[in-house]
């Protein structure tokens, strides 16, 4: 069985204070260049991990030389941490725009240990703190008063402010790493593997229950929660039906289908308001639905006013559900937006009404803007290469 040790950090965690002020979600946190340890020229980096904030209104990019905060709107870098060529981070995350960042080393030539969580401080520019485990950490997930380390097939919780182990929750096996935690509200929720194929584990912290929702017959790809952890959205390894459950008792709400052919499930990701729910698939396309779930009342579902028109949303062919097979009464995207297939890409939606960001593996950042109404294909409005500025800024 995995455990883990903690290792003390060189004084009094700080991150009481921070979550009173520097940690709030319009922070604007932005250190000057002087700051960088390594302010000399650097070769190409190559990336090794993406995340957005919590709030998606930055991301963070793990590459085999450091880490760099950019941030969407406007796009600009903010800043980076170049550490040399042994200084490759596998995972990196933000708490929304503060100074605290979780690091685990990655690639080739890793600057920490792929077994330890590194607590960094960019106020210092240094690690503050660490978490050591007995196998690779997958994945860390933050919101203000907690940290969660998943391992391939145990999941710590930790409370952020003296890092006391909280919890430990056993998984099925979970190689990426999936795990998704609220982020508004003073109790957190918590979305996990089951031990069983196909099974989510929903915990809520604030009454102490445990749901377990059965997802899907196959393996679990991809999952999402809202902001404040009433609504999952979940995808299976088949990636052609995405599903949107109520968290509270496990009910399926609505069903929606990305495609016919098999693919795999990058990202998912609802709109702020949990109108919109966005897709991307290594098909190379980004769609986005129309939810119907009144997220108030959690469990009333009426088509919403801006439900698009025939054929974005419901099969023209609804009527002969029960008749014709599944595939023909599904409900379809409202809006796609086309990008290269066989690539990974991960999406959220913008600050901006009606617009998704998009960030690739191969350094590209789209901002697309969809029509509610009418649908259809996107509307491209910017375009970056975040690893190669100079082609086009």
């Amino acid at each position: 069985m995995t455990t883990t040790a903690y290792s003390p950090p060189p004084f009094q965690f700080p991150v009481p204070d921070l979550m009173a002020s520097d940690c709030a979600p319009d922070d604007s946190y932005c250190p000057s260049p002087a700051q960088n340890p390594n302010p000399t020229p650097t070769p190409p980096a190559e990336l090794l991990n993406l995340s957005f904030n919590q709030d998606h209104g930055c991301f963070a990019a793990g590459t085999d030389l450091g880490f760099r905060i950019y941030n969407c709107d406007p796009f600009r870098e903010i800043f980076r941490r170049d550490f040399g060529p042994r200084g490759a981070v596998g995972l990196v995350q933000m708490l929304f725009r503060c100074n605290i960042l979780t690091v685990v080393g990655g690639g080739p030539d890793p600057l920490y240990s792929p077994n330890k969580v590194m607590i960094w401080d960019d106020h210092q520019s240094r690690c503050i703190g660490e978490l050591s485990f007995r196998s690779e950490v997958k994945a860390v997930k933050l919101r203000r008063d907690r940290i969660v380390v998943v391992l391939v097939q145990k999941i710590f919780v930790y409370n952020f402010a003296d890092l006391k182990l909280l919890h430990q929750i056993e998984t099925i096996a979970n190689p990426k790493g999936l795990c998704e935690v609220s982020h508004v509200g003073p109790q957190a929720v918590l979305v996990c593997p089951g031990l069983q194929k196909g099974q989510i584990r929903v915990e809520h912290y604030g009454s102490k229950r445990t749901k377990f929702i059965m997802a899907h017959d196959s393996r679990l790809a991809c999952f999402a929660l809202t902001q404040d952890g009433r609504l999952l959205a979940t995808a299976s390894s088949k990636g052609t039906l995405i599903r949107v459950f109520n968290t509270l008792d496990g009910s399926l709400l609505q069903e929606v289908r990305r495609g016919a052919d098999r693919a795999e499930i990058h990202s998912l990701a609802f709109s702020a308001n949990a109108q919109w729910l966005a897709v991307s698939s290594d098909k190379g396309t980004i769609h986005v639905f129309n939810l119907k779930v009144d997220s108030g009342s959690l469990g009333n579902i009426s088509p919403s006013e801006s439900s698009p028109p025939h054929p974005s949303g419901v099969s023209s062919l609804s009527f002969m559900k029960g008749v014709l097979p599944r595939y023909f009464s599904s409900e379809w995207s409202v809006a796609k937006f086309h990008l290269h297939e066989g690539l990974e890409y991960i999406v959220a939606f913008g600050h901006q009404k009606n617009t998704v960001v998009v960030l690739g593996m191969d350094g590209s950042f789209y901002r697309c803007e969809f029509d509610p109404v009418n649908g259809g294909e996107m509307t491209q409005l910017e375009y970056y290469n975040f690893l190669k500025p100079e082609e086009t800024f």
